[in-house]
């Protein structure tokens, strides 16, 4: 049977595939160490790096699982379709990485711990330049479906400086589990950026999260069915969050006690980033004093960005 061996590693070429004789073996290897030879004049160290690791990689995987002419017309055709259904508001192969987690370890790599600053996560496929201003503790829902949701925090730096005027961007789907742009591409509802007060705080009205899938009737949706796997995410609230001289962060937050949650189908979820929305019975009052007919919700968020550079 075949056993995963890293590429990378000194017995990577001779434990791939133990059951393959020496022959064929070596005329594999071959054409692995002539196409490796072929990025020798590359000017550029990192892009030579990248290319002659990938090929290694991605030739170790087809000895590895012993690739079929078949399958690897197969892996075409997916990739050529995804190509297909991708426009200006449908990234595929944004979905395709978020499902494979190489979107989640891209994060993972880019954003190390520091010193308490607020994790990062995946940026998903639905944000948008064009999102519009609003004021502390205007609604960026638009009209869009869902329950009210008040959200409120502060930004501060490491040190617990506040961060006065750092942009927040916020984009969410509504209650239908559907972003504004998949309605209409030039529709602008549940999203919205604001800047953060003097002390670093921050207030507005929002929806409550709820779960939702995603885009599968294309090829990754395909791919999720023929493996088993849900297309659903769980429940959140894109943040990204950015202020002079600090990392800029791309962040959710998650609904405490979702039912989707460590299930999320691009592995976003991390238990910082897990947040109490308390529901409001009907007639609570708000804390701006607004008028809502039946519940709301209202959660904090904190948000602590690291300094640029770390």
């Amino acid at each position: 049977m075949a056993t995963y061996v890293n590429p990378g590693s000194p017995q990577a070429d001779t434990d791939v595939h133990r059951e393959v004789s020496p022959e064929q073996r070596a005329v594999e290897q071959r054409l692995v160490d002539d196409v490796v030879a072929s990025f020798d004049a590359c000017a550029d160290p990192r892009l030579k790096e990248l290319m002659v690791s990938l090929v290694r990689h991605l030739h170790s995987f087809v000895r590895e699982v012993r690739l079929t002419e078949e399958e690897w017309g197969a892996a075409i055709d997916f990739l050529t379709r995804a190509g297909h259904i991708t426009d200006e508001v449908r990234q595929e192969f944004i979905l395709l990485s978020d499902t494979l987690g190489a979107s989640m370890q891209t994060i993972n790599v880019n954003n190390q711990a520091y010193r308490g600053a607020t994790e990062a996560t995946v940026f998903g496929p639905f944000f948008v330049e064009d999102a519009p201003r609003i004021e502390l503790g205007e609604d960026l829902a638009f009209g869009a479906p869902g329950e009210p949701c008040w959200v409120e925090g502060t930004v501060t730096a490491t040190d617990g400086t506040p961060l006065a005027g750092a942009r927040i961007e916020v984009w969410e789907a509504d209650e239908d589990g559907l972003y504004d742009v998949q309605y209409d591409a030039g529709k602008r509802a549940g999203r919205a950026h604001l800047l953060t007060a003097s002390d670093g705080g921050y207030r507005f009205w929002g929806l409550t999260p709820t779960p939702y899938p995603i885009p599968n009737d294309g090829p990754v949706g395909q791919m999720l069915d023929a493996v088993g796997r849900s297309p659903l995410r769980a429940a959140h609230l894109h943040f990204m969050v950015s202020h002079e001289g600090a990392r800029t962060l791309v962040t959710h937050i998650f609904p405490e006690g979702d039912p989707i949650g460590r299930k999320d189908t691009v592995f976003g979820v991390k238990d910082s980033l897990i947040k109490r929305f308390e529901r409001q019975p009907t007639g609570t009052p708000t804390p701006d004093g607004r008028v809502i007919e039946g519940t709301w919700s209202r959660v904090r968020f904190d948000i602590v960005l690291a300094p640029m550079g770390v």
